[in-house]
């Protein structure tokens, strides 16, 4: 039987791995990633160091290109699902041509497999076809939900209050807000439909050394927030950020 472990390793600081993904990588026959592009190229190399800093056995790190979608499709959902589709097939084939019967392969997943991330649903999908037998694990990594509230000093929630977690497209489409409503994958973050008094704490890059922080009245500090985070995407070729905005 083969054994696929799927471990958080946080938001690009090495030292988020927690000492379950340390031990959980030591004894890893293969590791298993999705080559996003030379724009993303950083993003893989992090994963060959986390490998090559923790990985204490020979092992094989098997990257395929990640399948292509359409990022502004006119039917969202069928166009994720295709996309989950394209990769299950991929990675059903890159197992089972390169992890052998009682070896264990991994999946270094960034933040926590929990929360946005489609590993966890792949693997599902790999295995309700029975064709590829395998046990799976799973290794909890630190979000960048908690990257951005310890980079800022705060606390998710305030005193009995609630916490909403959802997407920019979410948002864009007039999802309200919480009293603290954390936005992650905002591809082109558009505030102006938004309360101005509403305070907002962004974080691009959380954890890494390119770490950028920004945080006030949304009305003030909004349109800051848009020109460093295009600076920053030209000059890497891609961001990652998440923004939690409270209400007055």
């Amino acid at each position: 039987m083969r054994t696929l472990r799927v471990i958080g390793i946080g938001t690009g600081n090495p030292e988020h791995l927690t000492l379950q993904a340390v031990r959980a990588l030591a004894d890893v026959d293969a590791v298993f990633a999705l080559d996003k592009g030379a724009e993303k190229a950083d993003l893989l190399a992090l994963r060959r160091a986390i490998c090559a800093e923790h990985i204490r056995k020979p092992y094989r790190f098997v990257a395929a290109e990640d399948p292509a979608r359409d990022r502004r499709p006119a039917d969202y959902g069928g166009t994720v699902e295709a996309w989950h589709a394209a990769r299950a097939e991929l990675l059903e084939g890159l197992i089972r041509d390169n992890l052998g019967a009682g070896e264990v392969g991994a999946f270094l997943v960034w933040g926590d497999p929990s929360l946005y991330d489609s590993t966890l649903r792949i693997l599902e999908r790999i295995r309700a076809r029975s064709t590829l037998p395998f046990a799976c694990t799973v290794v909890p990594g630190i979000t960048s939900v908690q990257a951005l509230t310890a980079a800022h000093q705060i606390l998710l929630n305030r005193i009995g209050a609630e916490v909403l977690i959802t997407t920019g497209r979410n948002l864009a489409d007039g999802v309200l807000v919480a009293d603290s409503t954390v936005v992650m994958l905002d591809g082109d973050p558009a505030f102006d439909h938004l309360d101005p008094e509403l305070t907002i704490y962004w974080g691009a890059y959380l954890g890494s050394p390119d770490e950028i922080l920004l945080s006030g009245r949304l009305g003030t500090v909004g349109p800051e927030i848009r020109r460093l985070r295009a600076e920053a995407r030209t000059r890497h070729g891609w961001i990652m950020d998440t923004y939690l905005l409270r209400r007055p």
